[in-house]
């Protein structure tokens, strides 16, 4: 699972934004915890201690945040606490391990130990070297990178709002970050009091993840920094429980109540926000494409962006495709919804079928407007109750359209269909919001399968570089990326 959608079960099954840190920091121990004569009975006192904070703590955070540090400064046996404060922790609550890591020729290696054989869901890393230490460790599909982008320390003052106050190093950072990596890959860290951080933060990156710190102090007004770090959504930010409550007996108590103080504000923001934009094109041009105010939306709301985007495969690309958000925007989702059913019109079946789990909201609205029933293959086959490929229901012999979003290479779409077909179910056409061409539909076609597609990414392109969304120099890199003179 990925990490963000692991993280999002977590907030909604908890009710909470609320992170609890697992730090083994001997000035924090409680003194129920054993003596420290000597160094094993003070990991011991530490083991056990971040233990019990787990126990108090796993029905009302959403995630953790071990600091690597610590546990390094107590040598291989700190490595080894470690590994059994990860084990303690609920499987389905995600880690961020906060390493701070800024080292460019170790980054490969941390990747590996970190994600592949210590399995956390997240890690925070230093910014100052760019894309560079950061690419290692986007290879890996399911895991997060945070983004270290200011600190509350007064002393990095002068080089976080360099060269001026109006345009900041740390925004900067922000703005370079969101070329790294998508909106799953990369998120940001940011430790402040000042709420006017964050309100210029989320104004840079209205869609990423922000873990907040040291807020913490007597004269903060914890709504003024909820209001400027949460996203429209009442979400979109990660609040850290005081570290000090660490070591209070009454750690469950304070922090339920911090949990409801912080749910009353998110409420109070969505109520705020509940209303949807609307978008209106202030594009013309002669040779406009049919589809022209549908990629401009596409490109406005933030599913196309244009920069440096690793892929899973270790490849650059220049451009990012995420249409997630569509579902968020009700103008845009009818939108959408309106040239898919345009093609299918023009189609025979009996069942509309969806690929989990990015085409599953597109599949239910279309067959709620074409008023076709819809049926989806599952991803994974759960082990109990009635173990079926597909759910919902149908007759073998019956016609399904396969629906995604996006074909890249053609292998889920494939492999969707193919389950299909095994209950008996006859698949002729797939229909798709966007093809990435290469011959993806040749390769569908040989297969036995007739693909259809709204858009393709050179539409896209061209159309985005008339309406002046990207410059020459977008275009250029696209070109080249695609093997065009």
């Amino acid at each position: 699972m990925h990490f963000l959608d692991k993280l999002n079960a977590s907030i909604s099954l908890n009710s909470s934004l609320l992170i609890a840190g697992l730090d083994p920091n001997p000035e924090l121990l409680p003194k129920r915890y054993g003596d420290r004569t000597t160094k094993e009975a003070l990991i011991q006192g530490l083991r056990e201690w971040l233990q019990w904070i787990v126990s108090q703590t796993c029905d009302w955070v959403c995630a953790y945040k071990p600091t690597l540090g610590f546990y390094q400064a107590l040598g291989s046996e700190g490595l080894d606490l470690l590994s059994d404060v990860l084990h303690a922790i609920p499987a389905d609550i995600p880690v961020i391990l906060d390493a701070k890591h800024g080292d460019l020729n170790t980054s490969t290696v941390v990747a590996h130990t970190v994600f592949q054989e210590w399995r956390v869901d997240a890690i925070t890393i230093s910014a100052y070297s760019g894309q560079d230490l950061v690419a290692p460790f986007l290879i890996y599909p399911n895991r997060a990178v945070f983004i270290l982008c200011c600190t509350s320390n007064p002393s990095a003052a002068k080089l976080q709002s360099y060269p001026s106050p109006d345009s900041p190093f740390y925004l900067h950072v922000i703005q370079a970050a969101q070329r790294w990596g998508t909106a799953d890959q990369i998120a940001l860290e940011i430790g402040t009091t000042e709420p006017e951080v964050f309100a210029r933060a989320r104004a840079i990156a209205p869609e990423r993840l922000i873990l907040a710190r040291s807020i913490w102090q007597e004269d903060v007004d914890l709504t003024q920094v909820l209001a400027a770090g949460l996203d429209h959504s009442g979400e979109g930010l990660l609040i850290p429980v005081p570290q000090d409550w660490m070591s209070q007996d009454d750690l469950e108590k304070r922090g339920r109540s911090l949990q409801e103080q912080v749910n009353q504000i998110r409420t109070q923001r969505v109520q705020e926000n509940v209303s949807c934009d609307v978008w209106f094109s202030n594009v013309c041009v002669l040779d406009q494409h049919p589809h022209q105010d549908l990629i401009l939306q596409l490109y406005d709301v933030g599913c196309i962006l244009f920069g440096e985007f690793v892929q899973a495969s270790g490849a650059v690309f220049p451009y990012y495709i995420d249409l997630r958000k569509i579902i968020s925007n009700p103008q845009l989702f009818q939108q959408v919804l309106n040239a898919y059913a345009v093609i299918l019109k023009d189609l025979s079946f009996d069942r509309i079928a969806g690929i989990p789990y990015g085409s599953l909201p597109t599949a239910t609205g279309l067959a709620l407007q074409l008023n076709h029933p819809m049926i989806f293959p599952r991803k994974e086959v759960k082990a109990h109750g009635t173990r079926r490929l597909v759910e919902g229901n149908f007759h073998s012999g019956e016609t399904a359209v396969v629906v995604d979003d996006i074909l890249i290479s053609g292998n889920s779409v494939m492999e969707g269909a193919a389950k299909l077909q095994s209950v008996g179910l006859v698949v002729q056409d797939i229909v798709v919001l966007l093809d990435h061409e290469q011959d993806v539909k040749g390769r569908l076609r040989a297969n036995g399968f007739r693909a259809h597609s709204v858009l393709t990414i050179s539409e896209v392109v061209k159309t985005l570089h008339q309406a002046g969304r990207i410059g020459d120099l977008e275009l250029e890199r696209f070109a080249e990326a695609e093997g065009k003179p």
